[in-house]
């Protein structure tokens, strides 16, 4: 038994897997092919998926009866004392900034524009101030 998701792959593709296995939902498809199908149809994913993400499980001769494939995907396979866990590396380990993005021009902008907390905080001052009776 094979199981193989993709996401963010060509339409084309997709129809051309369904040729060897049923597509039970957007982008998910089982089937039962043969070592040398799978192998055939997980080389046409790589080939084709150039943007695009995809996870193969399929039956193997381990001691969890099956094994994980991927492609462009942010969780990885490892082994660890013969059992296949799912990793999924930490932003700094991929080499992306876990950083908050910058805010916008627009932002930026109407934020300069506005009194600070100092200038605010005097204005209050001021108002109280001119405010009490002599």
């Amino acid at each position: 038994m094979m199981t193989l998701v993709l996401t963010a792959v060509p339409a084309g593709l997709r129809g051309d897997l369904t040729k060897w296995l049923i597509e039970i939902s957007a982008g998910v498809f089982v089937g039962d092919p043969g070592a040398r199908i799978r192998e055939e149809l997980w080389q046409r994913v790589v080939d084709e998926s150039v943007r695009g993400r995809a996870i193969m499980v399929y039956n193997a001769a381990t001691e969890q009866g099956f094994t994980v494939r991927t492609h462009n995907h942010d969780w990885q396979p490892r082994d660890f004392d013969g059992a296949v866990l799912m990793h999924r590396p930490s932003k700094k380990a991929q080499g992306k900034d876990p950083k908050q993005p910058a805010w916008s021009l627009a932002r930026a902008r109407q934020k300069s524009l506005r009194p600070s907390w100092a200038e605010r905080r005097d204005a209050a001052s001021r108002y109280k101030n001119d405010s009490k009776p002599n």
